[in-house]
């Protein structure tokens, strides 16, 4: 059992946000979530969840959910844990908490998720109020809703961390869905704990706007090309994965998309890398042919398509969170500056060819990306 609060806070808006770190407020609970890491270790050495599945659940019914409309359900036992934390929701008394957990669940609505977006919320009072429950995806974490199960504390105030009951009930509840086979004994977090502030600006709410850092060509060593220019805005986004070596570090990864430049010019005949940008598990982004060429991988369309690969074979396991949240961001970042149509059509790479790529678990998780069309 892997420790099970791994921490990087993220301020989760909508389906975008911004980096919790421009806000002091949201730096000082995201440290205060830090500091429960090495306590949460302890809590959970490996092989020892025991029999700490102690808890006490309040059902929707009895804290007067509205009706479910969300039908995805969830394929049990799922392999990873998210962590949420609401800042601006404290309650230490089921009263509070249930007050409170029907207007988040109301904003959630008006936002146009089918219902509270968790699986599961634990209040500072020590209870564990269900979501969306067992048996149904939540919208907790995009690219993961289908794969994971979300808990989210209510919030603590100035980042104090939960308190000591809600940690328990925490605990006792993971331990109920590993015993239970909600939860695989194997599960990871993906350092996917995130905050959401429900009660931010308005002006705080908008989509991201500046682009991910994109290492240019001049950087990872490329050849000199000229390629047919694409037809802007594009109208498609494809998702691709290379089925060769993945690579996990800047030097690593820049090789690797110099290599895969020499293979498409050497071996395919192309007039340059295939792809207009990389992805590695470092986290990069790694500039292919760039916005303004045609890639050649997608026959058909590649004059209107923005092919985002990512670097490795990804057919029993995805890419990890760093590497699903750059192209995200790339494919935000896209329709921003005016590159990708604002109503875009998101496909995977055999939705246009024949071919296994992106591979069956990183097509799993882009089927839940906005825009998506099989």
């Amino acid at each position: 059992m892997l420790p099970w609060l791994l921490v990087s806070s993220t301020l989760v808006l909508l389906a975008w946000g911004v980096s919790s770190w421009e806000n002091p407020q949201i730096k000082q609970v995201s440290e205060g979530l830090q500091r429960l890491s090495g306590s949460f270790s302890q809590l959970a050495e490996k092989g020892r969840m025991g029999r700490d599945d102690v808890f006490i659940m309040v059902s929707r019914e009895e804290w007067g959910a509205e009706a479910a409309g969300c039908s995805s359900k969830l394929r049990r036992p799922v392999d990873v844990l998210v962590i949420h934390h609401v800042p601006g929701l404290e309650c230490h008394n089921q009263t509070v908490c249930v007050q409170q957990l029907r207007e988040l669940q109301a904003h959630h609505i008006r936002n146009r998720w089918c219902d509270v977006a968790y699986n599961f919320l634990v209040g500072d009072d020590g209870r564990v109020y269900e979501g969306v429950g067992w048996n149904v995806q939540g919208s907790h974490g995009q690219g993961y809703n289908n794969i994971s199960l979300g808990v989210a504390f209510f919030g603590t105030q100035d980042g104090r961390s939960p308190s000591p009951v809600a940690l328990s009930a925490m605990k006792g509840l993971i331990s109920h869905a590993v015993k239970k086979g909600y939860l695989s004994s194997k599960y990871i977090q993906p350092l996917l704990v995130k905050t959401e502030d429900c009660l931010a600006p308005a002006q705080m709410r908008g989509q991201k706007t500046a682009c991910p850092h994109i290492v240019p060509r001049s950087a990872w060593g490329a050849r000199e090309s000229h390629c047919p220019k694409m037809a802007l805005p594009a109208k498609y986004a494809i998702i691709l994965h290379t089925a060769g070596r993945t690579c996990s570090q800047p030097a690593e990864c820049r090789l690797l998309v110099r290599d895969l430049q020499s293979f498409f010019m050497d071996r395919r005949n192309t007039c340059d890398i295939g792809y207009n940008f990389l992805v590695g598990q470092d986290g990069g982004v790694y500039e292919g042919v760039g916005w303004n060429s045609q890639g050649a991988c997608t026959d058909g369309y590649d004059d209107i398509a923005l092919s985002i690969t990512f670097m490795g074979i990804f057919t029993g396991s995805p890419p990890n969170a760093a590497a699903l949240e750059a192209a995200q961001d790339l494919i935000q970042c896209a329709m921003v500056k005016g590159y990708l149509t604002p109503n875009y059509l998101l496909m995977g790479h055999s939705d246009v060819s024949n071919t296994l790529s992106p591979g069956q678990a990183l097509y799993n998780i882009i089927k839940m990306w906005p825009h998506f069309k099989h």
